[in-house]
C-alpha cells in the first residue's frame, strides 16, 4: 500500500461500524488520487441471483447526477433521431451506427433504442451485451420516448444489478460533491433498491453496506440505521 493510502486507512477504525452523517464525513476525507475521485456504494443482499423471480435489477436518477459526462448513443430513425440530437445524444442514427459498431467502435457510455430499430440493434449483443451497453426495455432504454430517456441518462440515471452472489457496486458520485450531496444521491438509490425488493426474498434484504472512493479505504455503514431511513 502507498503512503497516501496508509494515512487514509489510518483514519477508518476497521471494526466499527459507522452512522450515516459520519460515514459520509469520513468518505469525503479518505480520498488519495490526484483526480476527482468516483464514490461508491458495495453491499450484500439478501436474495439469490440464480433465481428469477430473486433478480434485484433496476435504474435510478440521482438528484445530484453522477458527475460523469455520460455519452449517449441513439439508435433511430427521422423524426425520433432528430429527437434524440435535439435532446442533448452525443450520436443518434440507425444502419449506418450499426455497421459502425460491428467495426469495433464502441466510444459511448450508454444507448437507447426505439423499439422499432431491435431487430438491427439485436445483431449488436456480442458487442453491446458485454460490456452492459445493451439497450433494455426493463431499463427505460428501449422505448419511443427518446427525449426522456435520453434526458435521464444526461442527467445522472445509474442501473443497480445484483452479481451471481449477491452482491451490488454502485457510483453515487464524485468526492468533490461534498458529504450532503453524496448523502442525497445514497437516499435515492437505496429507495429505489428497497423498493426492488423481491417478494421471494426471505431473511434480511439488505445485509451489509460499504462506501468507498475510487482509490480510498471503504467505510462500513450502520445497516440497521439505514433501514431505518426508508421504513
Amino acid at each position: 500500500m502507498g503512503k497516501k493510502y496508509s494515512a487514509a486507512a489510518e483514519k477508518v477504525e476497521i471494526d466499527r461500524i459507522y452512522g450515516i452523517d459520519e460515514a459520509f464525513e469520513l468518505v469525503a476525507q479518505l480520498g488519495v488520487a490526484r483526480f476527482d475521485e468516483t464514490v461508491e456504494v458495495s453491499g450484500r443482499l439478501g436474495v439469490d441471483p440464480r433465481q428469477a423471480d430473486q433478480m434485484v435489477r433496476g435504474t435510478v436518477v440521482l438528484p445530484n447526477g453522477s458527475g460523469k459526462d455520460v455519452r449517449v448513443l441513439v439508435f433511430a430513425k427521422g423524426e425520433k433521431e432528430a429527437e434524440a440530437l435535439a435532446a442533448g445524444a452525443d450520436y443518434a442514427g440507425a444502419e449506418e451506427l450499426v455497421e459502425k459498431i460491428k467495426k469495433g467502435w464502441t466510444d459511448f457510455d450508454s444507448t437507447v433504442a426505439t423499439p422499432d430499430m431491435m431487430v438491427e440493434v439485436g445483431k449488436l449483443g456480442k458487442v453491446l451485451g458485454p460490456r452492459g451497453l445493451m439497450p433494455n426495455p426493463k431499463l427505460g432504454t428501449v422505448t419511443f420516448e427518446v427525449k426522456k430517456a435520453v434526458e435521464e441518462l444526461k442527467a445522472g440515471k445509474v442501473e443497480y444489478r445484483v452479481d451471481k452472489v449477491g452482491n451490488i457496486h454502485v457510483p453515487i458520485g464524485k468526492l468533490s460533491f461534498g458529504a450532503d450531496k453524496l448523502k442525497e444521491n445514497f437516499s435515492a438509490l437505496l429507495e429505489a433498491v428497497s423498493k426492488a425488493k423481491p417478494s421471494a426474498s426471505k431473511g434480511t434484504y439488505i445485509r451489509s453496506l460499504f462506501l468507498s472512493s475510487t482509490m480510498g479505504p471503504s467505510v462500513k455503514l450502520d445497516v440497521v440505521e439505514v433501514k431505518k431511513s426508508y421504513k
